[in-house]
């Protein structure tokens, strides 16, 4: 019983180094008699017991390796602290055995070094805004050293820049100052554009009093225009119907009495309202007549008077 347990033993033991299932998601190197052999893919496999063994076994799906955070320099002599991800594939099983120790190491190191270099070529902004580029820069310079390890580096992410303290605090007050500036900007592009506004709004408030005037001059014009016309057009209606009248019998004696009333009135008028009098014209030459009158009068009678003494003496002077 006890040596029929221990060949049955043996012969599972002789099974299980016979018979390989590589799982789907790895490969397997096969080595026989410490070389190597054959690469094995997912599936089921025989072997030789004692002679072949599984030397390697590689996961052939992505894998994601974490960066450590690194001290780098920038362009302009800024310390940071960077860490990332490499995302990487196993393409040859064969050289991610033989061709390095640790390839996924080898890969952390590598993306460390290279992104030490690529950061050093850039600025402290253009690390912040230009990581894409940066990515893409890391992942081209480990895909060319990493093609001889049998491994495909598929991208690399950036997680974290830090800067230090110092620059930290000498960012905050550029941000700072960058602020106050777009708000003195913002309140000097407002005030200007309410400058314009209100310019614009004076300068349409004259044109539209402008244009008010200016209809006011050609409806005062038109209405000027029109009461001449109207004006015109009613007096020669009536020298037509003057004429008219004046053709008939005796038009030209009414026309006469309706002058002399008129010129009566007018005379009244003025007299009332007049503060000098006046009096018409045959009158002021009568008054004129008697003045002149009073005056010769006037004459004669002074000379008269002073010959008359003159005389007088003449009369004594003989007699004596």
């Amino acid at each position: 019983m006890f040596v029929f347990t221990i060949f049955v033993l043996f012969v599972f033991f002789i099974l299980y180094k016979l018979l390989l299932i590589v799982p789907m998601r790895e490969v397997n190197v096969i080595e026989r008699l410490g070389k190597f052999r054959v690469v094995l893919q997912p599936g089921f496999h025989f072997l030789i017991p004692f002679f072949d063994r599984v030397a390697y076994k590689h996961e052939i799906r992505e894998q994601v390796l974490d960066v450590p955070p690194q001290s780098c320099i920038s362009k302009d002599n800024t310390q940071l602290e960077v860490d990332g991800l490499v995302y990487l594939k196993v393409m040859d099983g064969k050289l991610a055995s033989y061709g390095i120790e640790d390839y996924r190491l080898a890969a952390v190191n590598l993306a460390q070094t290279t992104m030490r270099s690529e950061i050093g070529k850039l600025s402290l902004s253009q690390t912040f805004s230009e990581r894409e580029t940066l990515n893409e820069s890391i992942v081209r310079e480990i895909d060319k050293a990493s093609d001889p390890w049998g491994i495909k580096v598929l991208r690399y992410e950036i997680k974290n820049i830090t800067p230090s303290r110092k620059v930290i605090h000498t960012l905050e007050k550029q941000m700072e100052a960058e602020r106050s500036k777009r708000a003195e900007i913002t309140l000097a592009n407002a005030e200007k554009a309410a400058m314009i506004n209100l310019s614009e709004g004076e300068r349409q408030e004259a044109i539209n009093i402008s244009e008010g005037q200016k209809q006011k001059r050609i409806n005062e014009a038109k209405g000027t225009a029109q009461e001449i016309s109207i004006i015109a057009k009613a007096k020669a209606e009536g020298m037509e119907m003057v004429s008219t009248a004046l053709a008939l019998d005796g038009g030209n004696e009414a026309m006469n009495m309706q002058l002399k009333e008129q010129f009566i009135g007018q005379v009244g008028k003025i007299l009332n309202e007049a503060d000098v009098s006046v009096v018409p014209a045959e009158m002021a030459k009568l008054e004129g007549f008697f003045e002149g009158m009073e005056q010769v009068t006037h004459a004669v009678s002074s000379g008269s008077t002073s010959s008359n003494p003159l005389s007088s003496k003449q009369v004594k002077g003989g007699r004596s």
